[in-house]
């Protein structure tokens, strides 16, 4: 009867110290995948502030080469406005993660 005992005993210890041990992992993953995504993320908005540097020098280039024509000075101020709503984007879209990470943050910390 004592050894029965103390195999349940062992077997308990075991048991608790593997659910540690996944919850260990379980952080280890979440941790791995909030760095994942917060590297596509770092990509995303470079590439976003990149592609509205180019748009922004291109629409200044139509609206120096326009000649005065109404026409083309006015398809550069779309593409102003274009490149400009591109950055606002890329603005509110960093915001809007630090909102969401903030409102997800587990442990109370709102880090």
């Amino acid at each position: 009867m004592g050894e029965d005992a103390s195999w349940v005993w062992a077997s308990e210890t075991n048991t608790e110290s593997e659910g540690e041990g996944e919850a260990t992992g379980a952080g280890q993953s979440t941790a791995q995948l909030r760095q994942v995504v917060d590297r596509v993320r770092l990509v995303l908005i470079a590439l976003a502030s990149a592609l509205g540097t180019l748009f922004l020098s291109i629409a200044g280039v139509r609206w120096l080469v326009a000649n005065g024509d109404p026409g083309q000075i006015d398809g550069a101020k779309r593409a102003l406005s274009g490149a400009a709503i591109g950055y606002g984007i890329a603005v509110l879209a960093t915001v809007l993660m630090d909102v969401l990470k903030w409102v997800v943050a587990v442990g109370g910390g709102g880090q």
